[in-house]
């Protein structure tokens, strides 16, 4: 039938988890395209916050399967601890969870090559979240890697043992740096165990015989789409293409298929990590944004820097991946404002501009900001007018609908300003 994919627009922890679990019933899968346990999606729902780092967000629905497609990359580790958690809370992981045969596999020497390289970077380090997934994504192109389907092969634990030599080696140069590899192993084991017990299959071929057959898909992202390794704040970047064109090299389906690009953006802007953040309010008004959204991260735990919404790169994030709807998240962080604020315009040695420089890292950047009334009220089930306008602003500007907003961190929390689009 035809697959709908829904994006991060922003540097991530967007809400996309939250959104996919609210579109869940629409559809009869839910697949991830790439990234992998550096993302965190959380969800809430029945008094209770559960966290997913690479199973799907539509897990905790009865009906549709999930599958982890072949552009993630997987830590058995986080795998098999995600998957305990499920089955705790009644979850028939089993019976709805399928895995790509051609996903690749974080092996420990991975996480270890990620921090050796970080410690040695000092203070130009990435911000990385030291989960191993840069050196798991440069042995895939490098053509090194392991895949889900070979640990279902007689020869697997030779290739695992010919990969960690060659990490050995590299990680011999990093002379400061110690480590212990046989303590990681054990857990990563174990996890490969469990892995064998699970729908491993052909992701391809399976998700192409379900849309022939009539299937309704939704493509989950992971990270946001300024973190795409072509064309985010390079070299403050994931190692994967967050954004629409990942979709068909990360399931293995073809453009043709793809109907519906659902963006979610925060009514305000974060990011984790070091890199260009143009609109970062390193101030009060930035600490409040932090401390009423909670910002931190589901994965690391860090807190994240906090700013005005910025549209130039929104504007550029949403013409990349041919957004078609757009959902603002966290609208209720800025109910206690009197006046907000939106970046329109960057200065750029000079020159003003409305759309994104080659290099936001080495070009210094400021922003031109639009002074907007805020609504100053708790938003639940009614969009107050001043909301309304600034939704209505945000429409012109960006040049896409917004049919849905989220007032809150639960799963019914959500408003359906069009429901005809929805």
């Amino acid at each position: 039938m035809s697959v709908d994919v829904l994006l991060g627009l922003q540097w991530g922890d967007e809400g996309k988890g939250k959104v996919v679990d609210v579109l869940t019933p629409q559809y009869d899968i839910i697949a991830r395209f790439q990234g992998g346990p550096n993302a965190g999606h959380t969800l809430i729902f029945d008094g209770k916050k559960h966290v997913l780092h690479t199973i799907p967000s539509g897990i905790f629905h009865d009906r549709p399967i999930n599958l982890i497609g072949n552009g993630v990359v997987i830590d058995p580790v986080t795998l098999n601890r995600e998957i305990d958690e499920l089955k705790a809370v009644g979850v028939d992981v089993n019976k709805k969870l399928y895995i790509s045969k051609k996903a690749h596999l974080i092996i420990p020497s991975h996480r270890l090559l990620d921090a050796a390289s970080e410690q040695a970077k000092g203070k130009t380090k990435i911000g990385s979240t030291l989960k191993g997934i840069g050196p798991t994504y440069m042995d895939k192109t490098g053509r090194n890697g392991i895949r889900v389907g070979d640990i279902l092969l007689d020869t697997f634990k030779d290739s695992y043992n010919k990969l960690v030599e060659k990490h050995k080696a590299l990680l011999a140069t990093y002379p400061d740096f110690e480590y212990d590899l046989a303590e990681w192993e054990k857990g990563f084991f174990e996890g490969i165990e469990l892995m064998k017990s699970l729908n491993i299959v052909d992701g391809e071929q399976f998700i192409n015989d379900h849309l022939k057959n009539g299937a309704k898909v939704l493509a989950e992202g992971a990270q946001g789409s300024m973190l795409d390794v072509d064309f985010g704040t390079y070299p403050y970047v994931t190692s994967s293409n967050t954004t629409t064109s990942g979709v068909c090299t990360g399931l293995g389906i073809a453009p043709q298929h793809i109907s519906k690009v659902i963006g979610i953006a925060k009514a305000y802007c974060t990011r984790v990590g070091n890199g260009p953040f143009p609109t970062e309010l390193d101030n009060e008004v930035g600490q409040k944004l932090r401390d009423i959204g909670g910002e931190y991260g589901a994965t690391t735990g860090r807190p994240r820097r906090c700013g005005w919404i910025d549209l130039v790169a929104l504007k550029y994030a949403i013409m990349i991946s041919g957004v078609t709807d757009l959902v603002i998240t966290k609208v209720d962080v800025l109910d206690e404002f009197e006046e907000i604020e939106a970046c329109t315009h960057y200065l750029v040695d000079g020159e003003k501009m409305d759309y994104l420089p080659f290099d936001i890292v080495k070009q210094e950047v400021t922003p031109v900001y639009k002074k907007i009334k805020g609504w100053n009220q708790t938003v639940t089930n009614d969009i107050p007018e001043d909301l309304d306008n600034y939704l209505v602003y945000l429409e012109k500007e960006l040049g896409v609908s917004i049919p849905t907003i989220s007032v809150g961190p639960d799963r019914k929390q959500i408003i359906d300003r069009k429901p005809e689009l929805v």
